[in-house]
């Protein structure tokens, strides 16, 4: 998995790529952490888990990084190391058909760090998609 970070009007976007859906949801999520800090501590922190659902994947990917900014500022740490795994709705269910995601970040004090501040996710130009070599996911957040 990979990303990097890539110039957008007066915002930041984070392009990423991984063999898989949990990969680059990660991927896009560390690339999020690398727009906010560019020297991030490889120790400290507490683990922290959550889960997220939605109704699609873009959706998913939305909601996924809007709950990493909020954990940032109800627990005053940048999200980092995040690990995702993503689930598709099942035909077969009963429920309503709906993504869910089920993640982890190591929450690095902001006191630690140089961090600088990302307002919010956009649907702006988002993209999920799958390729020939696993899948591709564009975000562009408001600085």
């Amino acid at each position: 998995m990979s990303f990097e970070l890539r110039e957008h009007t007066a915002d930041v976007a984070v392009e990423a790529t991984g063999e898989s859906l949990d990969a680059v949801f990660g991927a896009v999520a560390d690339g999020m952490a690398a727009a906010m800090c560019d020297d991030i501590p490889v120790e400290g922190g507490e683990r922290f888990e959550f889960t997220v659902a939605a109704e699609g994947r873009e959706a998913l990917l939305f909601d996924y990084l809007d709950e990493l900014i909020y954990e940032r500022d109800v627990r005053v740490v940048l999200p980092v190391d995040n690990d995702a795994a993503v689930s598709a709705p099942r035909s077969d269910d009963e429920v309503p058909d709906e993504w869910t995601l089920s993640g982890s970040a190591r929450g690095v004090p902001l006191a630690d760090v140089a961090a600088r501040d990302l307002k919010a996710v956009t649907y702006s130009d988002m993209d999920v998609s799958e390729t020939d070599d696993g899948w591709h996911a564009y975000v562009v957040f408001d600085v």
